[in-house]
């Protein structure tokens, strides 16, 4: 069961392509989202977050002006940020590991590659403001924590391998 009400959700959706801008939109609508804000750009929408108060940011990530990866970058490091905790679903047509680790090092949220449905759509918007993740600072980044496994041991040497951890203490791993 939802802990949010997905009719209550405020979306921006950032797309510089007008039809995939209408199809994302549709789906929105579709799933119940009442109040949703669209720019073409990243500029346009770091401009629209000043007066939009976006419960989630729906970001493609190749856009012409200001791309999807620079306005996610700037939204999570610059000083006058509206909201550097907003959630963030990066969605592209690119879909290499390689993409998705670079969006997650920028401080997306989750990633979504195109095509999209309705599901899928849902299914990330769900993981995203139901799974709310612990966000992390430090020098070279802001944003939400990227493990994607979160390791419940606290002890001394948590970040030792098992192999170094065992020849510390004479034995094999």
């Amino acid at each position: 069961m939802s802990d949010f009400d997905i009719v209550t959700t405020k979306v921006l959706i950032v797309e510089d392509n007008l039809h995939f801008r209408t199809l994302i939109r549709t789906i929105l609508q579709a799933l119940g989202v009442e109040t949703v804000e669209e720019a073409r750009d990243g500029a346009e929408a770091l401009d629209v977050l000043t007066s939009f108060d976006a419960d989630l940011a729906i970001i493609d990530w190749k856009m012409d002006g200001l791309d999807g990866l620079e306005c996610v970058r700037r939204i999570r490091s610059e000083e006058d940020s509206s909201n550097r905790y907003l959630p963030i679903i990066m969605v592209t047509g690119y879909t290499e590991d390689s993409l998705a680790r670079e969006a997650r090092d920028v401080g997306v949220n989750d990633f979504l590659s195109k095509p999209i449905s309705a599901r899928s759509l849902m299914s990330r918007i769900i993981s995203v403001l139901e799974n709310e993740q612990e966000f992390i600072e430090t020098e070279s980044y802001f944003g939400p924590d990227r493990r994607r496994l979160q390791a419940k041991y606290n002890g001394d040497e948590r970040r030792v391998s098992k192999s170094a951890l065992a020849e510390k203490e004479g034995g094999v791993a």
